[in-house]
């Protein structure tokens, strides 16, 4: 029977970062399922779900483990079960405006005050062209619970809006 893990990374950047981790998930007779990595501000980071045969756990943990010979960060958990309670609709919501401090806390409040989960958070800025300084993008895939009236959470999140001067689009995920 096979063990689930979740990995999570963090290494400087350089060329083989993912083929010294993926040989020592094979070499021990795991498989890998599925990642998100990416390179940000000059690190390597990354979250990797593998599966292992339950007699080779200690094994690829331990390869895992002396990765950090090699200056990469690695911490080794088993996989959790999620339990789903209720229904749910996923949804994509997206805020760009001037960059500023607090915008990430401001929009997230909104949604774990209604017990809205992220699914997955991507944000970045870029430089304004015509009025300096920052533009702040963020796209968000969140999880709504059928017991949240959408309309109130679109009009939570427009006022949200105004307060901060930026534009926040709410859309269903295709």
């Amino acid at each position: 029977m096979a063990t689930s893990l979740v990995l999570t990374i963090l290494g400087d950047d350089k060329p083989g970062f993912v083929e010294v981790l993926a040989s020592a998930v094979t070499a021990n007779g795991a498989n890998w399922l599925e990642s998100r990595m990416t390179h940000l501000a000059g690190k390597f980071a990354g979250i990797v779900h593998i599966e292992a045969p339950e007699q080779e756990l200690s094994a690829v943990s331990a390869a895992l483990k002396a990765l950090s010979s090699q200056d990469l960060q690695i911490v080794v958990e088993q996989s959790g079960t999620v339990s789903a309670t209720g229904n749910h609709s996923t949804h994509v919501l997206e805020l760009t405006g001037s960059d500023h401090p607090g915008i990430v806390h401001d929009f997230t409040r909104v949604l774990a005050g209604r017990k809205i989960s992220i699914e997955e958070l991507i944000t970045d800025t870029d430089s304004a062209s015509m009025a300096g300084g920052k533009v702040f993008r963020a796209t968000a895939v969140i999880r709504v619970p059928e017991t949240v009236d959408v309309t109130d959470l679109q009009n939570d999140l427009e006022e949200l809006a105004n307060d901060l001067m930026v534009d926040i689009s709410l859309g269903e995920d295709p």
